[in-house]
């Protein structure tokens, strides 16, 4: 199983634009590719199924929603407050995308695409907010993954599409 993760660092109390943007741009890419989506400390005081409805009523990405609908009718879409220890054990381990990966935490492309063939489940978390991703989940996590390869930081909602594209892609270039 693979999940696309997104963790609010923009702010954790008001409603932004920015938030539902994210969810809207994130779920037609995670069920393109087959990814669940879970988001991360976003400031919604609501369940998993009224979101889904508020994300519709405010935005026309992602086929005004359709595509969010879909992966929650299907149970593919959680909300949750961040962990404080470690994350849902259903969603595999944990892997934070970062353009400045530890050393000895970096795992490429081809090792991931390796382990998910050969049915190994992935949680890729990115940062919503210019802040990115807070040092404690850093540590936390068991993988970095730098998507470029090179270093290069991108955009939240750049990185929301290359993620899922690049390890589909790869995977399923793997498969016989």
């Amino acid at each position: 199983m693979l999940t696309l993760g997104i963790v609010n660092t923009y702010d954790k109390i008001k409603v932004h634009e920015a938030h539902y943007r994210s969810i809207a741009r994130a779920a037609p890419l995670a069920y393109a590719f087959g990814f669940n989506l879970a988001l991360f400390d976003y400031p919604f005081k609501m369940s998993a199924e009224e979101l889904v409805n508020f994300v519709k009523d405010k935005t026309t990405i992602g086929g005004s929603g359709k595509y969010l609908e879909e992966l929650f009718r299907a149970g593919r879409f959680f909300v949750f407050d961040l962990p404080e220890k470690g994350f849902q054990p259903q969603f595999g381990a944990p892997v934070v995308t970062t353009s400045h990966p530890a050393k000895d935490k970096v795992i490429s492309v081809d090792s991931l695409s390796e382990q998910v063939n050969r049915k190994k489940s992935f949680i890729f978390l990115i940062g919503l907010g210019h802040k990115g991703l807070p040092s404690e989940l850093m540590e936390r996590a068991k993988y970095h993954f730098d998507i470029t390869g090179k270093g290069i930081s991108l955009e939240t909602c750049t990185a929301i599409g290359a993620v899922p594209a690049i390890i589909a892609g790869r995977v399923g270039q793997k498969r016989p």
